[in-house]
Formats: structure tokens, C-alpha cells, sequence
């Protein structure tokens, strides 16, 4: 009896345990692309990210550029097309403040969380690691 009850609970955790994918970016309307970004915040178009609750949006990365922000306590990086609209001339986010704006749409995305008040999908979000003054940013 003591054998079955280990090999149950056993398997439920097998089971409930799986790899750390990161963030879970299933979205019908964004595709995959791969990232690998290294930002230095030494450099003056990225020194405002040595601060809390400042962002910036780096183009060419992506499916519409990267936005990233200092959350206080890490770095956030999101992609800057909207994940509830399908691609168009008006998909691209831009910062307000500690928010990302959808044109389409007008919904607010929270930088600290990619979340929208009633927004279906979150912001596609990336994987960051920092080493000294330098952010990488990849998937």
C-alpha cells in the first residue's frame, strides 16, 4: 500500500513538472521570430534604463521592435507589436510613461506585467539576463 501511494504521488509530480520554457508566448497573431539582443547602458540611448520605471524601444528586433523597461527590481523586455490585433500599419506600440499603447486599439499595457485591462493575449514577452551595464535580450 506504502509502494502505490509513492509511485501515484511520484507520478503526479513527474507529471506536473516541465521544462522553463520562459514566457508563454502562444499567440496566433505574432509569429516567432528569434531574438538575441545585447543592449550596454553605458551608451546614452540606453542610459535612461539604469532607472527605475524608464523604457526604451529598440527597433529591428522582433516582430515590431523591442520595448524595454526597468522594473526597479529587473529588466522587462516585450515585443512592441500589439498581441491583440493582427499585423498592420497601426500594430506598433508605442511608451507612455510605465505603459506600451496600442494605436489600433488604444489598450494599455502594463511594462511591469504585458497585461491590458480585458486584453485577450499579453504582451509577447523575451527572456533577459544582465551582466554589469550590458541587458541580453533572447528567446
Amino acid at each position: 500500500m506504502k509502494h502505490r501511494f509513492f509511485l501515484i504521488l511520484a507520478t503526479i509530480v513527474f507529471i506536473s513538472c516541465n521544462k522553463d520554457d520562459g514566457p508563454n508566448n502562444n499567440n496566433p497573431y505574432l509569429p516567432n521570430y528569434p531574438v538575441n539582443l545585447q543592449i550596454n547602458m553605458s551608451l546614452p540611448a540606453y542610459s535612461s534604463l539604469q532607472f527605475p520605471s524608464n523604457a526604451v524601444y529598440v527597433g529591428g528586433y522582433g516582430v515590431r521592435g523591442i520595448i524595454v523597461f526597468n522594473t526597479g527590481s529587473g529588466y522587462n523586455a516585450f515585443d512592441a507589436a500589439c498581441p491583440n490585433q493582427a499585423l498592420s500599419n497601426c500594430s506598433t506600440m508605442t511608451v507612455s510613461g510605465i505603459n506600451a499603447v496600442c494605436a489600433c486599439d488604444q489598450k494599455q499595457y502594463s511594462l511591469f506585467t504585458g497585461l491590458a485591462a480585458g486584453g485577450q493575449y499579453p504582451m509577447k514577452q523575451y527572456r533577459t539576463t544582465v551582466n554589469g551595464s550590458v541587458i541580453t535580450i533572447y528567446n
